[in-house]
């Protein structure tokens, strides 16, 4: 760990309705499992529930790394496409309150992981589209089989990314997700497909670490080679910070 004090990661949370004893209302909430990893690897997470996008900006000046979690489909408006009868109703709050978030943290630089819905935010972001339902593109539903059940799926990384060099050529990893990333956005590459061509990891490569991955690292913390590779980047960039570089300049987008 660089200096004396654990870098702070920004991790988006669900909005969403929550039950807890005699209270039913609306929450912002993550399952503490992503909380798990990144502590466990070094970091301290700080939970960033959907808010006015006008605050990315200050909440990002505040952060080491970004952590785009998981949750429901997006809109699929945002990539210029009608719903799909099987999508799920979208949050716009939690669209807005990400895409935000990311746009502030590109032009610094920060460090960003996405995770399931967080590579798909990352690609929308950056032009790009998805396939909304993905048993109607690959003929079957074994990217998510239901019953909040996580299926174990082989990822082929690509040689020369920055993922294959974390996970190796043949990572197994655990998956939740009916929407995958079709269409490309700018200057993206592809980092891991799984055995039926689906994206399951993209990174970009000229804006430090900017890595997202279709599957859920949080489901399996006995492997915690992701939640340490950012952490590392997250410390790394505080020390710029601190000891006098100046990593949150706009990096020209």
């Amino acid at each position: 760990m660089v200096g004396e004090q654990n870098p702070i990661l920004g991790v988006t949370t669900y909005l969403e309705r929550a039950r807890c004893g005699i209270w039913d209302v609306p929450a912002s909430f993550l399952p503490a499992s992503y909380l798990a990893g990144i502590t466990a690897a070094g970091g301290t997470p700080v939970l960033l529930a959907p808010t006015a996008p006008e605050a990315a900006e200050a909440v990002v000046d505040r952060l080491d790394a970004l952590v785009i979690t998981g949750g429901r489909d997006l809109d699929p408006a945002g990539y210029d496409q009608s719903p799909h009868p099987a999508a799920e109703e979208p949050g716009a709050d939690r669209d807005h309150w990400e895409f935000a978030l990311l746009a502030a943290a590109l032009r610094r630089k920060l460090p960003v992981l996405g995770i399931c819905r967080g590579a798909q935010v990352l690609n929308v972001a950056l032009g790009g589209t998805l396939h909304q339902h993905l048993p109607d593109v690959v003929g079957h539903d074994g990217h998510q089989v239901g019953g909040a059940v996580f299926a174990t799926r082989t990822a082929h990384t690509v040689s020369g990314t920055r993922v294959a060099a974390l996970l190796g050529p043949t990572p197994q990893v655990p998956c939740y997700h009916h929407q995958a990333i079709a269409e490309l956005g700018a200057g993206l590459i592809v980092a891991a497909r799984g055995d039926d061509g689906v994206i399951e990891a993209v990174e970009l490569p000229d804006a430090g670490f900017v890595v997202a991955v279709q599957w859920h690292p949080e489901e399996d913390l006995d492997d915690l080679r992701l939640f340490s590779a950012v952490v590392g980047a997250a410390g790394r960039y505080a020390a710029d910070r601190d000891g006098g570089g100046d990593p949150r300049q706009v990096a020209g987008r």
